[in-house]
């Protein structure tokens, strides 16, 4: 029986519970307040849970505090049927699976959590709409400011380019310092000795930690180091470093004194760095001698030393070099060195004074730039200012994660990507969480690494990408299960949408069926979280991003740009703009407005692709640019690819389009199997028919090319335009590959490319 025939069944079955016909209205609806059909049916019946890959289990029988708490969770307007008292999926009571499109938080989830129930969350929705400059004023005021905001002039824009400059600000003239807020402010709390900073090594063994109080001390001088070489507010740092916890003291110290810090992610080239270097022309380069991820050494000086010399090439040059020396994977005396320009960070920063004082900045001040890499032309300098950004990450990441001052934090992602910025460093840090950096690879010794850790720390909140849940899955459950975690509580997905069937996968066997999942959607450009599931707060949709966060009115339009209400796909947009919003493109607010402004007037445009179904739960299919047209079908790359993932023996896919003489365009699917499972042409055979029945004869690929692994970065991102290259035959122009965690993949997959 299929999910879709299933849950329209379990549909047919609410709706006769109730007093009136299911509402097709949505969020996007004109009106600034919500829509009394706003809150989905709470579906109650009787499932028989199985796992994807075997083992049944029966079903869930619920008692009282069950009950009343999935009663809560029905709420209708006035006259609305209840809830029949049968039996739900319920977090921590029964497994996700094929057949269960809901997935209910457990009541002792809900009763604890920050927002406990889509009541308060609609409450606190409506308010942040309605009167979005007095719900950020009452969050702004719990930071510390050291001058306050006009309250009249809290937020001024315009983001519709046939009415002038697109122009975004928020708490302008207001004075404050995220520095200050993320470290001094959590010590004036009492939270000096509380550990601020936990650094797990690239081996086992290897690990270190920092207090608040240390964290400041290490913050400080660094800082006034960067003062004593003439680093002052405004100038911009590149920060190339991998995950030492010196990267987030580096973003903090810059922040601290008014610098802009653009960290640029360690494994990007040469020549990525310094086209980085020249476009925002840095007073200081801070680097690594070296970095082991793995088995695998990567030679980080060698690799600035090459893009400073390109750098002057183009008039720009650097005169410091700061780099740490990191024993573990490289000798001091083995590292190449130009004197005069180099300097050991070990030399000179310790010598400094552990205290420094603050740059106030204002709100609208730059903080960082962080480049977008595109897979051509000049990257995208994306800037975020200082007030709005750190109010709209620290909210974000409170809710999203439902923090306890408790809680032990881990996002595995790099700080030379957003992530790593708003949930690595900022986000969590100005909440005084304790957060977890990891330096190593995810599968080194083995893929049980991850699992390891969250035990040796006692994690309770793991925020990963679905490419890492995939991969990890393709090992199996056996190192999984190695582990306890126990200590788990919230889990999260980040970087694109993640399938159903990793969801259920990271649900049922990671989390063990009793941890909610925040998949969440977001981008580089938006700063923090827009849309996602409010753990405790409604039930799960497998795969669903599930509802905005305050503030954020998601708008979802045809090619017209005419908005498409109730049940539909489209382009996603913002209407408004929010407090983490990015301001400009550094050096080119043309090309700003050219991007993510004209194609929709009136509305922030995203590039991402968007579905809403009929309880309002939104689908997130992937960049447009993704979208494949096969003889007039639009197919989403991301639906392809879910379709073959959910085939049993699939561990991973990734589809990309390539010219057809017939169709305009074909859909080519790399493929890479569970572990051990053989090619054979039974199999692709099966691959297809799995999406003909699953989307539609019209989607099925073209061609399946056997993968043993997909060019990644090491943050886990495909490389999709290699794979575009290997799919079209222009073996010639694959790039640069130094980016990816395995460039021997590339050449594995010209292998088998005639297979």
């Amino acid at each position: 029986m299929s999910r879709g025939y299933l849950y329209q069944q379990c549909t047919q079955i609410w709706s006769s519970l109730r007093a009136f016909p299911l509402s097709t209205s949505s969020l996007s609806s004109p009106s600034p307040s919500l829509p009394s059909s706003f809150s989905p049916p709470w579906l109650s019946l009787r499932h028989c849970a199985k796992r994807s890959r075997g083992g049944a289990m029966g079903t869930t029988e619920l008692g009282p505090s069950d009950l009343r708490h999935v009663e809560s969770m029905s709420h209708t307007p006035s006259g609305a049927g209840k809830i029949d008292k049968l039996n739900a999926v319920i977090l921590g009571e029964s497994l996700a699976s094929e057949e269960n499109d809901l997935v209910m938080p457990s009541s002792g989830f809900s009763q604890s959590a920050l927002i406990s129930s889509q009541e308060q969350y609609e409450k606190m929705y409506k308010k942040s709409i309605e009167d979005p400059a007095g719900f950020w004023s009452e969050i702004a005021s719990e930071f510390y400011w050291e001058e306050k905001w006009n309250p009249n002039e809290v937020c001024k824009e315009n983001i519709d380019v046939t009415n002038g400059r697109v122009n975004i600000e928020w708490f302008k003239g207001a004075k404050t310092n995220i520095c200050y807020n993320a470290v001094d402010r959590n010590i004036s709390a009492g939270n000096g000795d509380k550990v601020a900073i936990y650094w797990e090594g690239n081996e086992p063994g290897q690990d270190g930690q920092l207090t608040f109080s240390q964290l400041l001390d290490r913050v400080c001088q660094l800082a006034n180091y960067l003062k004593q070489v003439g680093v002052k507010k405004g100038d911009a740092v590149i920060i190339y470093l991998p995950m030492l916890m010196e990267l987030p003291i580096a973003m903090l110290a810059c922040a601290r004194i008014g610098a802009v810090h653009s960290v640029v992610f360690a494994g990007f080239s040469a020549e990525s760095l310094a086209q980085r270097i020249i476009d925002c022309k840095p007073k200081i380069v801070i680097t690594c001698n070296a970095v082991r991820r793995g088995p695998k050494v990567i030679f980080l000086k060698d690799i600035v030393d090459s893009a400073l010399t390109e750098s002057a090439k183009n008039n720009v040059s650097v005169d410091i070099c700061l780099t740490y020396e990191n024993p573990s994977a490289m000798k001091r005396e083995e590292t190449k060195w130009q004197d005069g320009r180099d300097v050991w960070w070990q030399d000179v920063v310790p010598n400094f004074p552990t205290k420094c004082d603050i740059e106030w900045v204002d709100a609208e001040d730059p903080l960082f730039l962080l480049y977008t890499s595109g897979s051509t032309g000049k990257p995208k300098g994306v800037l975020h200012t200082t007030g709005g950004y750190m109010i709209y990450t620290a909210t974000t990441f409170k809710y999203a994660f439902d923090y306890k001052p408790s809680d032990i934090y881990w996002c595995t992602a790099d700080c030379g990507w957003i992530t790593g910025h708003s949930y690595v460093t900022y986000g969590p840090l100005v909440n005084g969480a304790s957060v977890l950096v990891f330096e190593g690879a995810p599968n080194y010794p083995d893929s049980g690494r991850c699992w390891d850790i969250v035990d040796k720390y006692k994690v309770t909140i793991f925020y990963t990408a679905p490419t890492l849940v995939r991969s990890l899955m393709r090992e199996g459950d056996k190192f999984v299960k190695r582990y306890s975690r126990k200590s788990l509580r919230v889990l999260g997905s980040v970087g694109e949408p993640i399938n159903p069937s990793a969801w259920r996968w990271f649900f049922n066997v990671v989390g063990d069926s009793r941890c909610p999942i925040s998949d969440t959607w977001w981008q580089t450009e938006t700063g923090g979280f827009m849309i996602l599931p409010i753990p405790g707060a409604w039930p799960q949709k497998p795969g669903s991003a599930t509802f905005p966060f305050f503030g954020v009115q998601p708008a979802i339009v045809d090619e017209k740009g005419k908005e498409i209400e109730g049940e539909c796909s489209g382009y996603l947009c913002i209407k408004k703009s929010w407090p983490g919003a990015f301001r400009t493109l550094y050096g080119d607010h043309e090309r700003y407005e050219t991007t993510y402004f004209k194609p929709f007037a009136g509305y922030y445009f995203t590039g991402d692709g968007c579905s809403r179904d009929k309880d309002g739960y939104y689908w997130l299919t992937g960049r447009v640019d993704d979208v494949i047209n096969v003889s007039g079908h639009r197919i989403g790359t991301a639906e392809v690819e879910s379709a073959l993932v959910s085939h049993p023996q699939c561990a991973e896919a990734a589809v990309v389009g390539v010219e057809h003489e017939v169709k305009g365009q074909g859909i080519y699917a790399f493929v890479t199997l569970v572990e051990g499972v053989p090619y054979s042409e039974e199999l692709r055979k099966s691959l297809i028919l799995t999406v003909r029945n699953q989307i539609g004869a019209f989607a099925a690929p073209d061609r399946i090319h056997w993968a043993p692994g997909l060019p990644k970065t090491r943050s886990g991102k495909i490389m999709r335009r290699i794979l575009r290259k290997i799919a079209s035959r222009q073996l010639n122009e694959l790039g640069d590959t130094s980016t990816l965690a395995d460039p021997g993949v590339v050449d594995q997959l010209i292998a088998l490319a005639d297979c």
